[in-house]
């Protein structure tokens, strides 16, 4: 379908190292470029929706937590205005809020608390605050472990995510499926229905869906007795001299589906002897990615594998900030023989990976 717009001064006007990322995922096609780049303002949009509800229910279970504490019904005087173990930075926040109000007549108590940040609320589960996690805070979050560490990363991983939709930034490199997945869990250890609720109510993932411009940057390889190596050495091995296109990751294909780690490939190196007098060699270089392949040979060889000359690719582990991980694992439902999703090796997508509920929908 046509345009009745130039696309090139569009460009223009949004700057060309803006577009750049868009330009290179869309193959320096402009009118491509700019499809791209709304799709990412809408998935932006989405997303902020949602991360804006969260925000929302966060600092009310806080602020109720806060309240019964502090006894504010029977004291009258709101929390804030109450001294707070290690709360300097806090009490300077509220006042910066109150004085923004203050002209504008508008110096109530629920108003304070709105026009509180995100960042001052993920900073209450800091471990500046400790001592209050242990007196009240903790109840804020009924359905978790209680434990403040992973309850406060992850809120802060939303405060980082959030930031980048505010700040319009690119999301082609961002794992936004992980993120939609982390404002639920956090939402569900304040309350399970709001959790079902935002999950009914959100977006954000239709509109990921529906990336307009996608490349083949990931191979599937089967991988029966290489999965098993991966999960072990965060590697893997193949014949030498086999041939892959240039891609950035790797998923695995075994036991009729494809698993759902999805590591980025960070070092591919034909040709390795495979042998302990390899790996003593690698072990005392001081390039780290031969310490990492000796590491491998030796844990290969440990399981059984024989000696040789292999291709290894070092690979991501969970964890990683470049690591991707699907929701659940994709199922593939081809029967008898000749009809498993690949026998070798096949490309697509780490879109198409993400976005699909089965080996069908790729």
């Amino acid at each position: 379908m046509g345009t009745d717009y130039s696309a090139t001064p569009i460009l223009e006007l949004l700057s060309a190292p803006r577009l750049l990322p868009y330009l290179d995922a869309a193959d320096q096609d402009n009118e491509a470029a700019l499809q791209l780049y709304a799709w990412t303002s809408r998935t932006a949009a989405a997303s902020f929706e949602i991360v804006g509800h969260l925000e929302v229910l966060l600092r009310n279970s806080l602020d109720r937590e806060l309240r019964r504490h502090y006894r504010e019904a029977s004291i009258g005087i709101p929390w804030f205005l109450m001294p707070t173990p290690g709360g300097d930075s806090l009490s300077d926040a509220v006042e910066a809020v109150r004085a923004r109000l203050r002209p504008m007549n508008q110096e109530s108590r629920d108003q304070i608390v709105a026009g509180l940040s995100f960042g001052f609320w993920s900073g209450l589960v800091g471990r500046r605050y400790e001592q209050l996690w242990r007196d009240c805070l903790h109840r804020a979050f009924p359905n978790s472990s209680g434990q403040r560490k992973r309850i406060a990363s992850a809120i802060e991983g939303i405060r980082k995510f959030r930031n980048r939709l505010a700040h319009h930034d690119c999301l082609l490199n961002v794992d936004v499926p992980f993120e939609i997945r982390r404002v639920l869990e956090v939402a569900g250890y304040i309350d399970t229905d709001a959790e079902k609720w935002l999950a009914h109510l959100s977006s954000a993932m239709d509109v990921y869906a529906q990336r307009p411009v996608s490349i083949d940057d990931t191979v599937v390889v089967a991988a029966r007795n290489a999965w098993s190596l991966y999960q072990e050495a965060f590697a893997y091995v193949c014949q030498p001299g086999r041939f892959f296109r240039s891609v950035d990751r790797m998923a695995f294909y075994v036991h009729s589906q494809i698993q759902k780690e999805v590591p980025r490939i960070r070092h591919r190196r034909d040709n390795v002897e495979w042998s302990s007098s390899s790996a003593d060699r690698l072990r005392s270089s001081t390039d780290p990615n031969d310490r990492k392949i000796a590491a491998v040979i030796d844990q290969s060889r440990t399981a059984g594998w024989t000696e040789g000359t292999y291709q290894v690719f070092l690979l991501t582990r969970p964890g990683d900030p470049a690591h991707r991980s699907l929701e659940t694992a994709l199922p593939h439902y081809g029967c008898g023989r000749g009809t498993a999703f690949t026998q070798r090796q096949r490309y697509v997508s780490l879109h198409a990976l993400e976005t699909a509920k089965t080996t069908g929908d790729l």
